[in-house]
């Protein structure tokens, strides 16, 4: 199967509805890391088909779980490659999408898609989390590859807004570092998260600033 009819079936397997102009952009932006990948390794998943799976899909599988609104402010913390970042933000135009990674070749990357991709809706930062100092507070952050949770909840909690909400996406349900942190944050619910084609256990922890 090619990439535009894998990435198509996977969208009506999580229930979207995405549009054929916008399908195109998630796979320009496939095409980028495949480029990217050969210089400067922004990924261990090397083929298009898999980055469809475990990149796209995998990152627009988060969707129903985040806040409903048109406005809503979104901070990719650790972006790396710009996931899930960058396809949040081409599948909602109408919320603020901010890519923050330390590395510079990794915003140097983040740059560029964002150029290329037109995507007017995201800004790269390019410095670690601990030294950002937003203008107005987010409404989401989230992570997919930057931490464990501890460390999350400590660096992202202060660029949040009070009724903020924290995202985590993981592997199996990490239980240790749950507890680690129930004294900070308040674990809303620790959902499944079913990505079609990808059999691995994805969980995403979804919590919110104050203790339990």
């Amino acid at each position: 199967m090619t990439l535009g009819p894998a990435l198509a079936d996977g969208l009506r397997a999580l229930g979207f509805t995405v549009e054929a102009a916008t399908q195109d952009r998630l796979l320009d932006y496939v095409a980028l890391l495949v480029k990217w990948n050969r210089t400067y390794n922004l990924t261990a998943i090397r083929e298009p088909a898999g980055m469809v799976r475990q990149h796209l899909l995998d990152s627009l599988a988060v969707l129903p779980h985040l806040p409903a609104g048109r406005s809503l402010r979104l901070l990719d913390v650790g972006s790396g490659a710009g996931l899930p970042g960058i396809p949040i933000a081409l599948a909602r135009p109408q919320w603020r999408v901010a890519l923050l990674d330390s590395s510079a070749k990794k915003a140097a990357f983040l740059r560029q898609a964002v150029a290329e991709l037109g995507l007017a809706n995201a800004e790269v930062i390019a410095m670690r989390v601990e030294d950002y100092r937003p203008a107005l507070p987010y409404d989401v952050a989230i992570s997919r590859a930057f931490a464990d949770l501890e460390t999350f909840v400590r660096v992202a909690c202060p660029l949040l807004d009070p009724a903020g909400r924290l995202l985590a996406m993981k592997g199996a349900v990490p239980a240790q570092e749950i507890e680690r942190v129930a004294g900070c944050v308040r674990v809303l619910a620790v959902p499944q998260i079913d990505v079609p084609g990808l059999e691995v256990e994805r969980h995403l922890v979804i919590m919110e600033p104050g203790p339990a």
